[in-house]
């Protein structure tokens, strides 16, 4: 599977879908850990792909989604932002509803 169509198949099987640095148990950069934070505190469900792990969708992604940093938060397929997008949803009750199961 080439890593585009892999991106389109974690999208598609993970409605609330988290690449980051690292993992929720241990984010490795402050912008990953306090996406993780926001999230958690909207008690939301999601998934995640520590991009370490795959440098080639690392690369990939960032074209695929316009957005040249980490994390990137998706919901339902559709990119939501980074790491000071997804904390002022959480701020302002935007990502509980975004989120909700």
């Amino acid at each position: 599977m080439d890593v585009n169509a892999r991106i389109k198949d974690l999208l598609a099987s993970h409605p609330v879908l988290l690449f980051m640095k690292g993992t929720p148990d241990f984010p490795q950069c402050g912008f990953s850990a306090a996406a993780v934070r926001a999230l958690q505190g909207a008690n939301a469900s999601f998934s995640h792909v520590n991009i370490f792990e795959e440098p080639e969708l690392r690369e990939a992604l960032k074209t695929y989604s316009n957005w040249p940093t980490y994390p990137q938060l998706y919901v339902k397929g559709e990119l939501i932002g980074g790491s000071d997008i997804i904390v002022e949803m959480m701020k302002n009750g935007e990502l509980r509803e975004l989120v909700k199961s």
